[in-house]
């Protein structure tokens, strides 16, 4: 095989054709209902086995990763979607590895592998082991890595080294990849947090375009850029932008503001249980309507949990016209909940997207009594009482009517404080590995 061929057969979308380098490596390596009355069970646990991330990067972008530090392959449980044959999923990874480690009293984020570039992974689970069959790296309109680090100094968390000594520079084009969708026409669409932002991306992992909220711009990238969001967006918590994303059956998009608002502060976003839900029309390119969405009380959603910040949306899925499976977590636990998007719901340019009305939405104890049409909900299935679910479960995926399909995000085996890395600066591993499981419904969706 020619160099050529093999660069080509890296980034395409099949599973019928991994890079031979890769290949190589991989052989190597609002108002809850009563919940349901039946009870949800896993029918089906694979793991994802040990692959060098250097390797596995170096295969897609020969040169991109100098020292993985010792990391393997993890994160790929952002989001899965059904690739259309039984058993396979498309699955993304998100900005890399990434921890927090404590300098002077104050926490610094640090990227051990800094060049790491945020890939599409197409799996297959095989009996007990998930399996890596494709891989498709995201690279800007010059075909260079788009990498996982901090957009904008000041708006976004400043990168550092593994041991937060040495600071890193921040990338315009960096994106924290949590939600993926693939359109009919092969091309896929990528939730990201660090916008947050919307992004589209050729079969072969180019971004085509990247839909940020209206208001400063993001400047400086090798791709294009379109202020198509509502501006109050703009307010949303570091690393708390876009998380799930799903493609309803005529083609529209939702996306799942991950966490409330910092509006009009901080703390009133960590003391809110209300978040928003945006659809977006890819033929219009333009957001259509926006919906309020309300938590359950930390406690419900996870016992022993009393931190309302905590709460969070990973994973949105649809399971029909215009209905969604709406993931409430925290680290530790999670419920499904059943909603529908009613016309009557959407409050898109209204009092609640201008940044001056206040109250605010997110301050308000009780939006339904003033007056703002919250999203009805029903439990589908409280996940932490499912033997065999993993923590921090932030894919979903539709396997068939009673049926899911969930994976865990690892990240990357990585754990914050100075006990991450060993003195000669290699990963101590977590043990956490990347699992899909399957559960069944107490009932069809």
């Amino acid at each position: 095989m020619s160099p050529t061929a093999a660069r080509r057969r890296v980034h395409r979308p099949v599973a019928t054709g991994l890079p031979l380098a890769l290949a190589a490596v991989l052989v190597a390596t609002g108002t809850a209902a009563a919940g349901p009355t039946k009870e949800a069970r896993v029918v089906r646990t694979a793991t994802l086995g040990e692959i060098p991330l250097g390797a596995f990067s170096d295969a897609l972008l020969p040169g991109s990763v100098a020292d993985d530090h010792g990391v393997r392959l993890g994160g790929i449980g952002s989001d899965i979607y059904p690739a259309g044959r039984r058993g396979e999923y498309w699955t993304v990874t998100d900005r890399g590895p990434n921890g927090q480690i404590k300098v002077d009293g104050k926490k610094r984020r640090t990227f051990p592998v800094p060049g790491f570039d945020p890939a599409i992974v197409r799996i297959r689970v095989s009996k007990d082991t998930v399996e890596v069959i494709d891989a498709i790296p995201l690279t800007t309109s010059s075909g260079k890595a788009v990498t996982g680090l901090p957009d904008q100094q000041g708006r976004d968390e400043a990168p550092y080294t593994h041991d937060a000594r040495t600071p890193l520079p921040h990338n315009p084009n960096g994106l924290d990849t949590e939600g993926i969708v693939r359109a009919g026409d092969g091309t896929f669409w990528l939730a990201d947090e660090y916008g947050p932002s919307l992004v589209h991306v050729s079969a072969r992992g180019r971004v085509l375009a990247r839909y940020v909220p209206e208001g400063p711009a993001l400047t400086g990238t090798d791709y294009p850029v379109v202020e198509a969001l509502p501006s109050v967006l703009l307010h949303r918590k570091t690393n708390r932008g876009f998380e799930g994303l799903a493609q309803l059956p005529g083609g529209d998009l939702v996306m799942a503001l991950q966490s409330p608002l910092s509006l009009p502060d901080a703390d009133a976003g960590d003391a809110s249980r209300t978040t928003r839900l945006l659809r977006f029309s890819p033929r219009e390119k333009a957001v259509t309507a926006e919906y309020a969405y309300r938590f359950d009380p930390v406690g419900v959603v996870d016992p022993g949990e009393d931190d309302t910040s905590e709460l969070k949306i990973s994973s949105v899925v649809a399971v029909g016209r215009d209905r969604l499976l709406v993931e409430e977590r925290t680290d530790k636990s999670a419920r499904l909940q059943l909603v529908r998007l009613g016309r009557g719901a959407d409050i898109l340019g209204g009092p609640w997207d201008d940044d001056a009305t206040s109250p605010s939405l997110e301050q308000l104890d009780e939006p339904a009594s003033a007056g703002v049409p919250v999203l009805s909900k029903r439990l589908v299935v409280d996940l932490g009482t499912v033997a065999g679910v993993p923590g921090k479960i932030e894919g979903i995926a539709r396997v068939d009517d009673d049926t899911l399909a969930l994976v865990n995000d690892n990240d990357f085996g990585m754990t914050d404080g100075e006990g991450a890395f060993d003195a000669r600066g290699r990963l101590v591993d977590s043990g956490v590995k990347t699992t899909v499981v399957y559960v069944r419904l107490p009932e069809k969706l």
